[in-house]
Parts: structure tokens; sequence; C-alpha cells
């Protein structure tokens, strides 16, 4: 598996898709997935991930785990080149990953080798269970009530955003989750100019500028 699961910045994702490709940025086609952004739908900033694949000159094919049926997302997953799973509301994005079986079908393709970019709750999907973002992420704002485990790609549960330089997230509420759930779980948290590179079974945390 390749996985790069960020905070924030955007800078480790050229490299990664480089490496993980083998193919240059003109030749890549990127699968766009915002279903965490259902409750920001139509507020300024709810496009600001995809625009930013689109002015580093990637090539993105939308998709809607809420919107779309299984067969057409697959379709999708088939010809893409990676995935890129944008931030917003971490239980929203899972609600609409179970709605249909997307989340099973995505983990599948991501063991199968395909390239997983995912930030902010892209990143904490990942993990073994969302729970601890509960704090963070309103469960109400989801369509509807949501199992917390997660797609277990990976054995870590991410908390983005720890440094405290978005005022939503202050560094002492990451802190005081962290604590509240390392007992229960492996936490991995990330700055906001950080990233989890996942290849294997190795996981190391690099930098990712903004």
């Amino acid at each position: 598996m390749n996985l790069l699961l960020l905070s924030l910045g955007f800078g480790a994702v050229p490299a990664f898709l480089s490496e993980a490709t083998g193919k240059g940025l003109s030749q890549l086609q990127i699968g766009y997935l915002d279903d965490a952004r259902i409750p920001y739908a139509g507020k300024p900033g709810a496009r600001a991930e995809r625009d930013r694949l689109t002015v580093a000159g990637y090539a993105v094919v939308d998709i809607s785990a809420a919107q779309q049926d299984l067969e057409e997302i697959a379709t999708t997953l088939d010809r893409v080149d990676a995935v890129y799973v944008a931030g917003g509301n971490t239980f929203a994005l899972l609600w609409a990953l179970r709605r249909a079986g997307a989340g099973d079908l995505l983990a599948e393709r991501v063991r199968a080798s395909l390239p997983y970019i995912g930030c902010s709750a892209g990143a904490v999907v990942v993990g073994p269970t969302i729970a601890p973002v509960e704090g963070l992420d309103d469960p109400a704002d989801a369509p509807g009530r949501v199992d917390p485990r997660g797609l277990e790609l990976i054995d870590t549960v991410v908390l983005p955003h720890a440094d405290g330089q978005l005022p939503a997230y202050p560094a002492e509420l990451i802190e005081s989750v962290r604590r509240t759930y390392e007992s229960r779980h492996h936490v991995t948290t990330l700055a906001d100019d950080q990233a989890l590179l996942v290849c294997g079974e190795q996981q190391v945390v690099v930098a990712s500028d903004y």
C-alpha cells in the first residue's frame, strides 16, 4: 500500500505521486473525493483542495460516494492513477463511504496498489476508528448515524492540526484527545506541515509544507 496522509500542507504530494505511480505530472489523473465537505457545500473554500490540485497541473476526476452508485465509482477508480480524499467532517465522509459500499471498494483498491492521498478527515478515516475526532468534528453534521469503525487500512489514528495553527483546533484540544485515547489506540499526531507516509508496513512522518 502507498498512502500519504496530510494534515494540511500539500508539499509532499508531488514527490509521492511521482514515486507511487512512476508517471510525470502531465500523465496523471487524480480521483478527487470530497464527501467530507457535505456540511460545507457552497461555502467559501469548499473546493480549495481541488483547486490546489488543478493549479499544480493535475487532471482531476470528481468522485462522490454520496451521489454516485458503486459501479460508477468503481469505473472511475479503474481509470485514475491515484485517489485524493479531501478534508472536512470525518463523520460525513465515513457516512458517505458506507452508504453504498464505497468504503470497502476504496479500501480494496488501495490494498491492491491504488495510491491514496488523504487530507485531514481523509487521513483520519483510513485508521481503525474515527471515534477520537468526535471532539473535533461534530457527528451531527453527517447526514446519518455513523459507526466509528474506520477503513482499517492502517493501525494508527491520525490526529491532524496538532500544532494549533487553525483556530478551530487549538493544540491543547488535540493534546487532550491524544491523552484520552492513547491507552486504547495507537495515535499519530501531525502538525499542519507534516504528513504520514505509509509504504507497505512502514510508516514515517515526513515534512509537507504549504
